[in-house]
């Protein structure tokens, strides 16, 4: 438990100024922008979102479009046939039976088409400051179990075992505290433990490149063809 609060009291020291990395003006783009950013970077959301609230940036506007027309613009987001559709839906549903408004209950925003928890927490947190659970990105599970704070799989349980570490006020920032050290330190496939500033509290520290090592020298001696090594990725 005390080496659980010295990695947050460090996370504080190396990120205490954090915010979401989507552009967006308003609730309703936040919602758009987090369906786009599943299994895709923000960066690429970012690139693709000017273009579509140019078009469509109210509510009302995402309502009346076409999916193809919403399909065309996000095409290179990954799964852009779902994430129209869902977009699309969504948009008429919260003018359906929500007057336009994006819901601020978890319960309610669950019912949109495309959202999940994490999608919810993200939305919640970010859009209206409320605080229900913490967002499991990919950066959050890798780093959640590398650090020691969950052996769970699913982005479900892991966000449980957090929610028991982290006071629910600092939820939504200590989600993006991981997020942002996932992205400039541990990375998936090339975590720069050697200068990482959480390495003699995290147990994993050291033991990615080690394994690496290990298996590419044992392709070579074995004159395996074809092997590549990955790294998971949700």
């Amino acid at each position: 438990m005390l080496r659980q609060k010295n990695i947050l009291k460090k996370l504080d020291l190396l990120y205490p100024h954090v915010a979401c990395a989507l552009d967006f003006d308003g609730v309703f783009q936040l919602l758009v922008a987090t369906i786009l950013s599943a299994q895709c970077t923000d960066k690429r959301v970012n690139m693709v979102t000017p273009m579509l609230f140019a078009k469509f940036g109210t509510v009302e506007k995402m309502a009346g479009a076409r999916v193809s027309e919403i399909e065309n613009i996000i095409r290179s987001t990954g799964f852009y046939h779902n994430k129209a559709k869902n977009i699309l839906g969504a948009a008429r549903m919260i003018v359906k039976k929500f007057d336009g408004e994006v819901p601020g209950t978890m319960e309610e925003i669950l019912t949109l088409p495309g959202v999940a928890r994490k999608t919810a927490n993200v939305v919640l947190s970010v859009g209206f400051g409320i605080q229900e659970g913490i967002a499991v990105d990919t950066h959050v599970m890798r780093l959640a179990q590398r650090l020691g704070l969950s052996r769970e799989k699913t982005p479900e349980k892991i966000e449980k075992d957090l929610i028991k570490i982290v006071t629910r006020k600092k939820w939504g920032e200590f989600s993006l505290q991981l997020i942002q050290h996932g992205r400039l330190v541990c990375a998936a496939r090339s975590p720069q433990c050697e200068t990482c500033k959480l390495k003699l509290l995290c147990p994993s520290a050291g033991l990615f490149k080690k394994k690496v090592s290990q298996k590419r020298k044992t392709v070579r001696s074995s004159n395996t063809l074809g092997v590549k090594l990955h790294a998971k990725k949700r």
